[in-house]
């Protein structure tokens, strides 16, 4: 058929029509939202490079989740600011570091029966360096040991997962860190909690914001050794396909609407729950554009959620959860 016998603007006619036809939905259960945990009562220290993104002392955190839980949101993605860094990022696995307490606190809320409270796993939070990783010196040349460093990173798995964490989510990118995560969980009794794999983590010029926010900016060099190299997409297939063979249970992409294109290639090629993280800098490019008037906030802001879902993400983590879930209802 041609025109004039098809006539496709038949079915954006009205907006009873354009939501019956709508091929893609955003609903807040399809949000995580990111917290960033830090020491104190009563803390709320805005981060500057990001407009209502905040360190928060444990009490304000849970807060935040019931205001989570009666928006109807999914769940939250905790990140660790502790009061003292050591060389291996011994915080990360202590029983009362500051994500494990964090985790008990939520747990023992009512917003958590509606919350799936996933823990980031990874070192940089926690070391004086800001390495995802153990570091190597010899003189002035470094590198990060990946067995030395995966070593930890199982045992900061099972501390967060007996801590309560429902998922745990390694962003480090060391080879090998989701078997050993496996096992280590599976020796402490925590069989049943999933391993959601930041697979296919690359070397982003879009994290800037979230270095502060976390203060985990690296005192030396940078990560592009274990972080991945933009330009490939083929490589960012192999990691997917080894973390699932290492008993990866779901896949996190990171970042988003830079990796569209890997976001829809890995939905074309595997079957695991997949999300998508719309990374800081995402987030404080929008926020910047919003404060100049140069865009309108409300639409720019699911228009940019809508492309990474329409991408093949069925979950996103995104510091626009609460907002996007207010205008979404």
């Amino acid at each position: 058929m041609h025109f004039p016998a098809t006539r496709l603007r038949r079915l954006r006619s009205t907006p009873a029509m354009r939501s019956l036809v709508r091929e893609t939905h955003l609903h807040p259960g399809a949000f995580l939202y990111p917290l960033f945990l830090c020491e104190g009562e009563g803390v709320r220290r805005e981060v500057s490079s990001m407009p209502g993104v905040f360190n928060l002392s444990i009490d304000e955190a849970v807060k935040e989740a019931e205001q989570c839980a009666a928006l109807g949101i999914g769940g939250l993605l905790l990140f660790g600011i502790p009061d003292e860094k050591d060389e291996q990022g011994s915080g990360a696995w202590a029983a009362d570091g500051i994500v494990q307490r964090g985790l008990r606190a939520i747990k023992a809320t009512k917003a958590s029966a509606s919350l799936v409270t996933i823990a980031d796993v990874c070192l940089c939070e926690y070391t004086s360096h800001g390495h995802c990783g153990i570091v190597a010196r010899d003189g002035e040349h470094y590198q990060i040991e990946n067995d030395a460093s995966i070593a930890l990173l199982a045992k900061a798995a099972a501390s967060l997962a007996e801590a309560g964490a429902d998922i745990v989510a390694p962003s480090d990118m060391m080879d090998g860190r989701i078997a050993a995560m496996r096992e280590a969980l599976d020796a402490a009794g925590q069989q049943n909690t999933p391993i959601m794999s930041y697979a296919s983590k690359f070397a982003s010029a879009f994290y800037g914001p979230f270095r502060e926010a976390a203060d985990s900016t690296p005192q030396f060099g940078d990560r592009r050794t274990y972080q991945m190299d933009g330009a490939n997409l083929r490589e960012a297939m192999r990691e997917i396909e080894q973390d699932i063979a290492e008993g990866a249970d779901m896949l996190l992409m990171k970042p988003a609407m830079p990796y569209l294109d890997v976001i829809r290639e890995a939905r074309n090629s595997f079957d695991l729950p997949m999300g998508a993280y719309q990374v800081s800098g995402e987030y404080s490019m929008l926020h910047a554009a919003f404060q100049r008037g140069w865009l309108e906030p409300e639409r720019a802001m699911l228009e940019s959620l809508l492309s990474i879902r329409r991408a093949g993400a069925d979950f996103i983590v995104t510091y626009f959860a609460k907002d996007a879930a207010k205008v979404l209802g």
